[in-house]
Protein backbone atom coordinates (compact mmCIF):
# COMPACT_ATOMS: atom_id res chain seq x y z
CA UNK A 1 0.00 0.00 0.00
CA UNK A 2 1.51 3.40 -0.58
CA UNK A 3 0.96 5.85 2.09
CA UNK A 4 0.59 9.52 2.40
CA UNK A 5 1.46 12.00 4.91
CA UNK A 6 -0.44 14.84 6.02
CA UNK A 7 1.10 17.42 8.46
CA UNK A 8 -0.20 20.70 10.10
CA UNK A 9 1.85 23.34 11.81
CA UNK A 10 0.93 25.29 15.05
CA UNK A 11 3.71 27.87 15.65
CA UNK A 12 4.51 30.02 19.21
CA UNK A 13 5.84 33.13 18.35
CA UNK A 14 7.40 35.23 21.03
CA UNK A 15 6.47 38.93 19.94
CA UNK A 16 9.06 41.85 20.19
CA UNK A 17 7.39 43.60 23.40
CA UNK A 18 9.07 45.77 26.09
CA UNK A 19 6.36 44.62 28.69
CA UNK A 20 4.34 41.18 28.87
CA UNK A 21 0.90 40.50 27.18
CA UNK A 22 -1.33 41.79 30.29
CA UNK A 23 1.24 43.74 32.87
CA UNK A 24 4.13 45.81 32.74
CA UNK A 25 6.73 43.63 33.46
CA UNK A 26 9.94 42.95 31.95
CA UNK A 27 10.07 40.04 28.85
CA UNK A 28 13.91 40.52 28.54
CA UNK A 29 15.66 36.67 28.06
CA UNK A 30 18.29 35.63 30.10
CA UNK A 31 17.49 36.92 33.53
CA UNK A 32 18.01 35.43 36.70
CA UNK A 33 14.84 33.36 37.66
CA UNK A 34 11.95 35.23 38.97
CA UNK A 35 13.15 38.39 38.71
CA UNK A 36 10.65 39.32 36.10
CA UNK A 37 7.95 37.55 38.01
CA UNK A 38 5.24 40.27 38.76
CA UNK A 39 1.89 39.82 40.49
CA UNK A 40 0.09 39.05 37.56
CA UNK A 41 2.56 36.53 36.45
CA UNK A 42 2.52 34.58 40.01
CA UNK A 43 -1.65 35.67 40.00
CA UNK A 44 -1.79 36.97 43.11
CA UNK A 45 -5.32 37.15 44.83
CA UNK A 46 -7.44 40.30 43.12
CA UNK A 47 -4.58 41.40 40.51
CA UNK A 48 -6.05 42.51 37.39
CA UNK A 49 -4.70 41.31 33.45
CA UNK A 50 -4.79 44.72 31.17
CA UNK A 51 -4.13 44.27 27.73
CA UNK A 52 -0.97 45.32 25.59
CA UNK A 53 -1.72 47.44 22.54
CA UNK A 54 1.92 46.34 20.84
CA UNK A 55 1.14 42.88 21.15
CA UNK A 56 -2.15 43.58 19.39
CA UNK A 57 -0.50 45.42 16.60
CA UNK A 58 1.92 42.30 16.15
CA UNK A 59 -1.16 40.66 15.43
CA UNK A 60 -2.27 42.79 13.05
CA UNK A 61 0.75 43.25 11.05
CA UNK A 62 1.09 39.67 10.88
CA UNK A 63 -2.52 39.59 9.41
CA UNK A 64 -1.62 42.18 6.97
CA UNK A 65 1.63 40.41 5.32
CA UNK A 66 -0.86 37.32 4.59
CA UNK A 67 -3.31 39.32 3.27
CA UNK A 68 -5.71 37.19 6.50
CA UNK A 69 -8.88 38.47 7.73
CA UNK A 70 -8.48 40.64 10.95
CA UNK A 71 -11.49 40.41 12.75
CA UNK A 72 -13.16 43.11 14.19
CA UNK A 73 -13.97 42.33 17.26
CA UNK A 74 -12.30 39.11 19.01
CA UNK A 75 -12.39 37.18 22.60
CA UNK A 76 -10.00 36.23 25.31
CA UNK A 77 -10.45 32.92 26.94
CA UNK A 78 -9.48 30.92 29.49
CA UNK A 79 -7.97 27.95 28.63
CA UNK A 80 -7.90 25.33 31.94
CA UNK A 81 -5.70 23.21 32.61
CA UNK A 82 -2.94 22.10 35.81
CA UNK A 83 0.55 22.63 35.52
CA UNK A 84 3.37 23.87 37.86
CA UNK A 85 4.45 26.71 35.92
CA UNK A 86 0.97 27.97 35.31
CA UNK A 87 0.25 29.82 38.43
CA UNK A 88 -3.13 30.63 37.98
CA UNK A 89 -4.60 27.49 36.47
CA UNK A 90 -5.57 28.36 33.21
CA UNK A 91 -4.06 30.16 30.64
CA UNK A 92 -5.10 33.41 28.25
CA UNK A 93 -5.49 32.64 24.97
CA UNK A 94 -8.40 32.90 22.06
CA UNK A 95 -10.39 30.24 20.73
CA UNK A 96 -13.67 30.82 19.00
CA UNK A 97 -12.98 34.70 17.90
CA UNK A 98 -9.02 34.88 17.28
CA UNK A 99 -7.76 38.10 15.94
CA UNK A 100 -6.38 36.87 12.81
CA UNK A 101 -8.35 34.63 10.64
CA UNK A 102 -7.74 33.12 7.40
CA UNK A 103 -4.88 33.95 4.87
CA UNK A 104 -1.50 31.91 2.87
CA UNK A 105 1.46 31.92 2.70
CA UNK A 106 3.34 31.00 -0.20
CA UNK A 107 6.26 28.85 -0.16
CA UNK A 108 8.77 27.55 -2.38
CA UNK A 109 9.82 23.78 -2.41
CA UNK A 110 13.36 23.00 -2.97
CA UNK A 111 14.26 20.08 -4.85
CA UNK A 112 15.01 16.50 -3.47
CA UNK A 113 16.20 14.05 -5.31
CA UNK A 114 14.82 13.75 -8.69
CA UNK A 115 12.06 15.73 -7.62
CA UNK A 116 12.18 18.99 -9.05
CA UNK A 117 11.40 22.54 -6.96
CA UNK A 118 7.93 23.68 -6.92
CA UNK A 119 5.53 26.32 -5.42
CA UNK A 120 2.63 25.57 -3.22
CA UNK A 121 0.47 27.67 -0.97
CA UNK A 122 -0.11 26.57 2.37
CA UNK A 123 -3.35 27.89 4.02
CA UNK A 124 -2.82 29.78 7.63
CA UNK A 125 -6.54 28.55 9.18
CA UNK A 126 -6.02 31.34 12.21
CA UNK A 127 -3.58 33.28 14.25
CA UNK A 128 -4.55 34.25 17.84
CA UNK A 129 -2.96 35.93 20.70
CA UNK A 130 -2.24 34.65 24.07
CA UNK A 131 0.34 34.34 27.06
CA UNK A 132 3.41 31.85 27.55
CA UNK A 133 3.67 29.68 30.48
CA UNK A 134 6.91 29.45 32.59
CA UNK A 135 9.11 26.88 32.78
CA UNK A 136 9.86 23.71 34.78
CA UNK A 137 14.22 23.78 35.28
CA UNK A 138 14.96 20.08 36.23
CA UNK A 139 18.30 19.74 38.33
CA UNK A 140 21.47 22.15 37.77
CA UNK A 141 20.82 24.77 40.10
CA UNK A 142 23.87 25.92 42.38
CA UNK A 143 23.29 23.84 45.56
CA UNK A 144 25.31 25.83 47.81
CA UNK A 145 22.77 28.27 47.43
CA UNK A 146 19.77 26.22 48.96
CA UNK A 147 19.20 25.59 52.55
CA UNK A 148 19.47 22.15 52.71
CA UNK A 149 17.96 22.53 56.95
CA UNK A 150 14.16 23.05 54.93
CA UNK A 151 14.12 19.45 52.81
CA UNK A 152 13.15 16.15 54.35
CA UNK A 153 16.15 14.79 52.74
CA UNK A 154 19.99 15.88 51.07
CA UNK A 155 18.94 17.26 47.57
CA UNK A 156 20.72 16.04 44.54
CA UNK A 157 20.62 17.43 41.38
CA UNK A 158 18.41 14.46 40.19
CA UNK A 159 15.08 14.98 42.39
CA UNK A 160 13.68 17.96 42.54
CA UNK A 161 12.51 21.08 40.02
CA UNK A 162 12.72 24.65 39.96
CA UNK A 163 9.86 26.58 38.42
CA UNK A 164 11.54 29.89 36.58
CA UNK A 165 8.02 32.50 36.03
CA UNK A 166 9.83 34.92 34.20
CA UNK A 167 8.60 33.77 30.80
CA UNK A 168 4.87 33.56 32.12
CA UNK A 169 2.92 36.28 30.38
CA UNK A 170 5.29 36.81 27.53
CA UNK A 171 3.50 37.69 24.51
CA UNK A 172 2.73 34.83 22.03
CA UNK A 173 0.70 34.46 18.50
CA UNK A 174 0.29 30.90 17.72
CA UNK A 175 -0.14 30.89 14.02
CA UNK A 176 -1.94 27.77 12.92
CA UNK A 177 -1.87 26.54 9.18
CA UNK A 178 -4.58 23.76 7.64
CA UNK A 179 -2.94 20.55 7.04
CA UNK A 180 -2.05 21.11 4.13
CA UNK A 181 1.71 20.02 4.12
CA UNK A 182 2.72 16.46 2.57
CA UNK A 183 6.18 16.10 3.25
CA UNK A 184 9.18 17.33 5.81
CA UNK A 185 10.52 19.33 3.17
CA UNK A 186 7.08 21.09 2.57
CA UNK A 187 6.51 21.36 6.10
CA UNK A 188 10.59 22.62 6.04
CA UNK A 189 9.79 25.35 3.53
CA UNK A 190 6.97 26.64 5.38
CA UNK A 191 8.70 27.18 8.75
CA UNK A 192 11.48 28.80 7.21
CA UNK A 193 9.18 31.11 5.03
CA UNK A 194 7.13 31.80 8.37
CA UNK A 195 10.36 32.34 10.23
CA UNK A 196 11.80 34.97 7.42
CA UNK A 197 8.68 36.54 7.68
CA UNK A 198 7.85 37.27 11.28
CA UNK A 199 11.49 38.62 11.82
CA UNK A 200 10.95 40.62 8.36
CA UNK A 201 7.87 42.58 9.71
CA UNK A 202 10.05 42.80 12.97
CA UNK A 203 7.33 41.05 15.34
CA UNK A 204 9.60 38.77 16.55
CA UNK A 205 13.26 38.00 16.48
CA UNK A 206 13.11 34.36 15.31
CA UNK A 207 15.71 33.02 18.07
CA UNK A 208 14.81 29.82 17.99
CA UNK A 209 17.65 28.27 20.98
CA UNK A 210 15.99 30.94 23.04
CA UNK A 211 12.24 29.80 22.36
CA UNK A 212 11.56 33.18 20.20
CA UNK A 213 10.13 30.57 17.64
CA UNK A 214 8.21 27.49 18.61
CA UNK A 215 7.07 24.55 16.46
CA UNK A 216 4.07 22.22 17.42
CA UNK A 217 4.12 19.73 13.78
CA UNK A 218 1.20 17.41 13.77
CA UNK A 219 1.71 14.38 11.78
CA UNK A 220 -0.99 11.33 10.64
CA UNK A 221 -0.84 9.25 7.25
CA UNK A 222 -3.62 7.80 5.14
CA UNK A 223 -4.04 5.40 2.15
CA UNK A 224 -2.53 7.34 -0.83
CA UNK A 225 -5.86 8.67 -2.58
CA UNK A 226 -7.83 8.68 0.54
CA UNK A 227 -9.88 11.92 1.69
CA UNK A 228 -10.11 11.07 5.11
CA UNK A 229 -7.69 11.92 7.50
CA UNK A 230 -5.30 9.70 10.00
CA UNK A 231 -5.03 9.86 13.64
CA UNK A 232 -2.72 12.66 14.23
CA UNK A 233 0.49 12.76 16.67
CA UNK A 234 1.79 16.13 17.71
CA UNK A 235 5.39 16.67 17.93
CA UNK A 236 5.97 19.19 20.39
CA UNK A 237 8.68 21.89 20.89
CA UNK A 238 10.87 21.62 17.63
CA UNK A 239 13.55 24.38 17.67
CA UNK A 240 15.51 23.60 14.99
CA UNK A 241 14.80 22.98 11.39
CA UNK A 242 17.14 19.91 11.00
CA UNK A 243 15.25 18.33 14.09
CA UNK A 244 11.84 19.20 12.39
CA UNK A 245 13.17 16.89 9.30
CA UNK A 246 14.04 14.19 11.45
CA UNK A 247 11.62 13.91 13.66
CA UNK A 248 8.91 13.98 10.59
CA UNK A 249 10.69 11.28 8.85
CA UNK A 250 11.33 9.14 11.76
CA UNK A 251 7.30 9.72 13.20
CA UNK A 252 5.95 9.36 8.83
CA UNK A 253 8.11 6.07 9.40
CA UNK A 254 6.95 4.85 12.43
CA UNK A 255 3.35 5.59 11.78
CA UNK A 256 2.99 3.63 8.85
CA UNK A 257 4.64 0.36 10.43
CA UNK A 258 2.62 0.60 12.89
CA UNK A 259 -0.60 0.43 10.93
CA UNK A 260 0.99 -2.20 8.43
CA UNK A 261 1.63 -4.50 11.71
CA UNK A 262 -1.96 -4.09 12.33
CA UNK A 263 -2.12 -1.55 14.60
CA UNK A 264 -3.48 1.63 15.33
CA UNK A 265 -2.68 4.95 16.00
CA UNK A 266 -3.58 6.55 19.31
CA UNK A 267 -3.44 10.59 19.52
CA UNK A 268 -1.16 11.51 21.31
CA UNK A 269 1.43 14.46 22.31
CA UNK A 270 5.21 13.49 21.39
CA UNK A 271 8.55 14.33 22.39
CA UNK A 272 11.82 14.49 19.65
CA UNK A 273 14.57 12.90 21.14
CA UNK A 274 17.75 14.53 18.95
CA UNK A 275 20.30 12.36 20.53
CA UNK A 276 18.57 9.28 19.27
CA UNK A 277 16.48 10.45 16.23
CA UNK A 278 13.15 9.27 17.35
CA UNK A 279 9.65 10.23 18.63
CA UNK A 280 8.17 8.98 22.08
CA UNK A 281 4.75 9.58 23.19
CA UNK A 282 4.62 11.88 26.53
CA UNK A 283 0.98 12.28 26.72
CA UNK A 284 -2.74 10.90 25.59
CA UNK A 285 -3.68 14.18 23.60
CA UNK A 286 -5.83 17.16 24.80
CA UNK A 287 -9.09 17.90 22.67
CA UNK A 288 -10.49 21.74 23.06
CA UNK A 289 -13.40 20.17 25.42
CA UNK A 290 -10.73 19.18 28.10
CA UNK A 291 -9.05 23.00 28.18
CA UNK A 292 -13.09 24.10 29.28
CA UNK A 293 -12.82 27.18 27.54
CA UNK A 294 -15.06 30.07 28.44
CA UNK A 295 -14.43 34.22 28.17
CA UNK A 296 -11.89 35.72 30.15
CA UNK A 297 -14.69 37.55 32.42
CA UNK A 298 -11.58 40.28 33.47
CA UNK A 299 -11.01 41.40 29.76
CA UNK A 300 -13.21 43.22 27.51
CA UNK A 301 -13.68 41.71 23.52
CA UNK A 302 -11.11 43.18 21.88
CA UNK A 303 -12.27 45.80 19.01
CA UNK A 304 -10.09 46.65 15.66
CA UNK A 305 -10.87 49.69 13.39
CA UNK A 306 -10.02 50.14 9.67
CA UNK A 307 -8.31 53.11 11.54
CA UNK A 308 -6.40 50.64 13.79
CA UNK A 309 -5.77 48.78 10.53
CA UNK A 310 -4.34 51.46 8.39
CA UNK A 311 -1.86 52.94 11.26
CA UNK A 312 -0.25 49.52 11.78
CA UNK A 313 -0.48 49.52 7.28
CA UNK A 314 1.45 52.83 7.03
CA UNK A 315 3.97 51.63 8.86
CA UNK A 316 4.41 48.29 7.40
CA UNK A 317 7.62 47.74 5.58
CA UNK A 318 7.95 46.60 2.18
CA UNK A 319 7.00 42.99 2.10
CA UNK A 320 9.18 39.94 0.56
CA UNK A 321 7.31 39.47 -2.33
CA UNK A 322 6.95 43.06 -3.46
CA UNK A 323 10.64 43.63 -3.00
CA UNK A 324 11.89 40.57 -5.16
CA UNK A 325 9.39 42.06 -7.79
CA UNK A 326 11.20 45.25 -7.19
CA UNK A 327 14.73 44.05 -7.14
CA UNK A 328 13.97 41.78 -10.77
CA UNK A 329 12.74 45.47 -12.20
CA UNK A 330 14.79 47.78 -10.90
CA UNK A 331 18.23 46.13 -10.87
CA UNK A 332 17.73 43.69 -13.88
CA UNK A 333 18.07 40.85 -11.45
CA UNK A 334 16.98 37.12 -11.86
CA UNK A 335 14.35 35.82 -10.34
CA UNK A 336 16.62 33.24 -8.37
CA UNK A 337 18.97 36.32 -7.28
CA UNK A 338 15.82 38.48 -6.37
CA UNK A 339 14.85 35.52 -4.06
CA UNK A 340 18.07 34.83 -2.24
CA UNK A 341 18.95 38.49 -1.46
CA UNK A 342 14.91 38.67 0.05
CA UNK A 343 15.39 36.02 2.23
CA UNK A 344 16.67 38.64 5.05
CA UNK A 345 15.70 42.08 5.50
CA UNK A 346 19.46 43.04 6.69
CA UNK A 347 20.70 41.29 3.47
CA UNK A 348 18.56 42.64 1.26
CA UNK A 349 19.18 46.39 3.04
CA UNK A 350 23.09 45.10 2.77
CA UNK A 351 22.68 44.99 -0.73
CA UNK A 352 20.80 47.80 -1.54
CA UNK A 353 23.34 49.71 0.33
CA UNK A 354 26.17 48.09 -1.78
CA UNK A 355 24.51 49.34 -5.18
CA UNK A 356 23.79 53.11 -3.67
CA UNK A 357 27.32 52.76 -2.81
CA UNK A 358 28.08 52.96 -6.44
CA UNK A 359 28.35 49.01 -7.70
CA UNK A 360 27.09 47.50 -10.19
CA UNK A 361 23.95 45.73 -9.25
CA UNK A 362 24.57 42.21 -10.57
CA UNK A 363 28.33 42.61 -9.49
CA UNK A 364 26.78 43.30 -5.71
CA UNK A 365 24.20 40.30 -5.63
CA UNK A 366 27.13 37.71 -6.70
CA UNK A 367 29.32 38.90 -3.75
CA UNK A 368 26.73 39.06 -0.92
CA UNK A 369 24.97 35.81 -2.07
CA UNK A 370 28.79 34.67 -2.60
CA UNK A 371 31.86 35.47 -0.93
CA UNK A 372 29.78 37.35 2.06
CA UNK A 373 27.25 35.12 2.57
CA UNK A 374 30.06 32.33 3.26
CA UNK A 375 32.03 33.81 5.36
CA UNK A 376 28.95 34.76 7.48
CA UNK A 377 28.03 31.37 7.79
CA UNK A 378 31.68 29.83 8.41
CA UNK A 379 31.80 31.97 10.96
CA UNK A 380 27.82 31.83 12.69
CA UNK A 381 27.71 35.56 11.82
CA UNK A 382 24.46 37.63 11.04
CA UNK A 383 24.81 40.34 8.19
CA UNK A 384 24.49 42.64 10.12
CA UNK A 385 27.72 41.95 12.24
CA UNK A 386 29.36 41.43 8.72
CA UNK A 387 33.29 42.80 9.55
CA UNK A 388 32.64 43.99 5.70
CA UNK A 389 30.44 47.14 5.56
CA UNK A 390 28.64 47.85 2.34
CA UNK A 391 30.34 50.44 1.71
CA UNK A 392 33.50 49.03 1.83
CA UNK A 393 32.36 46.05 -0.56
CA UNK A 394 31.30 48.67 -2.96
CA UNK A 395 34.67 50.22 -3.10
CA UNK A 396 35.85 46.81 -3.29
CA UNK A 397 33.70 46.06 -6.56
CA UNK A 398 34.22 49.48 -8.05
CA UNK A 399 38.34 48.53 -8.27
CA UNK A 400 37.56 45.20 -10.14
CA UNK A 401 35.27 47.60 -12.68
CA UNK A 402 37.63 49.95 -13.37
CA UNK A 403 40.40 47.40 -13.63
CA UNK A 404 42.19 48.34 -10.80
CA UNK A 405 42.50 44.92 -9.42
CA UNK A 406 41.83 41.11 -10.47
CA UNK A 407 39.11 39.29 -9.55
CA UNK A 408 41.75 36.72 -7.96
CA UNK A 409 43.59 40.33 -6.30
CA UNK A 410 39.75 41.47 -4.97
CA UNK A 411 39.33 37.89 -3.00
CA UNK A 412 42.54 38.65 -1.20
CA UNK A 413 41.77 42.20 -0.43
CA UNK A 414 38.13 41.32 0.57
CA UNK A 415 40.23 38.35 3.07
CA UNK A 416 42.15 41.53 4.92
CA UNK A 417 39.33 43.64 4.72
CA UNK A 418 37.34 40.61 6.62
CA UNK A 419 40.04 40.60 9.80
CA UNK A 420 40.58 44.54 10.26
CA UNK A 421 38.89 47.89 9.15
CA UNK A 422 41.33 49.15 6.62
CA UNK A 423 41.33 51.07 3.47
CA UNK A 424 40.63 49.22 0.08
CA UNK A 425 43.08 50.68 -1.72
CA UNK A 426 45.57 50.80 0.93
CA UNK A 427 45.35 47.27 1.21
CA UNK A 428 45.46 47.13 -2.53
CA UNK A 429 48.84 49.16 -2.36
CA UNK A 430 50.78 47.71 0.62
CA UNK A 431 49.90 43.79 -1.57
CA UNK A 432 50.83 45.40 -4.77
CA UNK A 433 48.22 43.98 -5.84
CA UNK A 434 47.32 47.02 -8.87
CA UNK A 435 46.53 45.36 -12.47
CA UNK A 436 49.47 46.08 -15.47
CA UNK A 437 46.95 47.62 -18.05
CA UNK A 438 49.54 49.31 -19.88
CA UNK A 439 49.00 48.00 -23.43
CA UNK A 440 53.05 48.09 -24.27
CA UNK A 441 54.06 45.84 -20.81
CA UNK A 442 51.57 43.39 -22.12
CA UNK A 443 52.59 42.80 -25.49
CA UNK A 444 56.11 43.05 -24.44
CA UNK A 445 55.54 40.27 -22.32
CA UNK A 446 53.65 38.13 -24.53
CA UNK A 447 56.29 38.68 -27.38
CA UNK A 448 58.82 37.19 -24.51
CA UNK A 449 56.58 34.20 -23.93
CA UNK A 450 55.54 32.95 -27.45
CA UNK A 451 59.29 33.15 -28.09
CA UNK A 452 59.63 30.65 -25.36
CA UNK A 453 57.29 28.66 -26.35
CA UNK A 454 56.86 27.41 -30.65
CA UNK A 455 55.91 23.83 -29.10
CA UNK A 456 52.65 25.34 -27.86
CA UNK A 457 52.06 27.82 -31.02
CA UNK A 458 51.95 24.78 -33.03
CA UNK A 459 49.61 22.80 -30.82
CA UNK A 460 47.44 25.66 -30.94
CA UNK A 461 47.30 25.94 -34.85
CA UNK A 462 46.87 22.09 -34.84
CA UNK A 463 43.43 23.32 -32.87
CA UNK A 464 44.53 22.02 -29.48
CA UNK A 465 42.41 24.86 -27.16
CA UNK A 466 44.38 23.73 -24.31
CA UNK A 467 47.31 25.24 -25.91
CA UNK A 468 45.71 28.93 -25.68
CA UNK A 469 45.13 28.30 -22.33
CA UNK A 470 48.36 27.13 -20.90
CA UNK A 471 49.95 30.32 -22.79
CA UNK A 472 47.38 32.42 -21.07
CA UNK A 473 48.91 31.00 -17.86
CA UNK A 474 52.24 31.98 -18.59
CA UNK A 475 51.95 34.83 -19.39
CA UNK A 476 49.99 35.62 -16.36
CA UNK A 477 52.79 33.45 -14.60
CA UNK A 478 55.59 36.27 -16.18
CA UNK A 479 53.15 39.07 -14.64
CA UNK A 480 52.76 37.39 -10.96
CA UNK A 481 49.04 37.62 -11.05
CA UNK A 482 49.19 41.35 -12.18
CA UNK A 483 48.23 41.63 -15.96
CA UNK A 484 44.47 42.48 -16.74
CA UNK A 485 43.64 39.11 -18.09
CA UNK A 486 41.09 40.69 -20.51
CA UNK A 487 43.90 42.02 -22.33
CA UNK A 488 46.16 39.21 -22.31
CA UNK A 489 43.43 36.91 -24.01
CA UNK A 490 43.05 39.81 -26.42
CA UNK A 491 46.65 40.41 -27.03
CA UNK A 492 47.28 36.68 -27.44
CA UNK A 493 44.40 35.97 -29.85
CA UNK A 494 45.38 38.84 -32.28
CA UNK A 495 49.61 37.82 -32.18
CA UNK A 496 48.54 34.17 -32.67
CA UNK A 497 46.34 34.92 -35.75
CA UNK A 498 48.48 37.00 -37.45
CA UNK A 499 51.89 34.48 -36.64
Amino acid sequence: MEWEVVIGLETHTQLQTNTKIFSGASIKYGAEPNTQACEVSIALPGVLPVLNKEAVQCAIKFGLAINAEIAPRSVFARKNYFYPDLPKGYQISQYELPVVGKGAITIQVPAVGKNPAYEKVINITRAHLEEDAGKSVHGGFDLEKLDEAKWDEPVTKGNFTGIDLNRAGTPLLEIVTEPDMRSAAETVAYAKKLHELVQWIGICDGNMQEGSFRCDVNVSVRPKGTGKLGTRREIKNLNSFKFMTQAIEYETRWQIEALEDGGTIQQATVLFNPDTGETRAMRSKEEANDYRYFPDPDLLPLEVTEADKAAVRANMPELPEAMKARFEAEYGLSSYDASALTTSRDLATYFVATVNSGAEAKQSANWVMGNISAKLNAEDRTIAASPVSATQLAQLLKRIADNTISNNAAKQVFEVLWSREIDVDEVIEKLGLKQVSDSGAIEAMIDEVLAANPAMIEEFKAGKEKAFNALVGQAMKASKGKANPAQVNEVLKRKLSAS
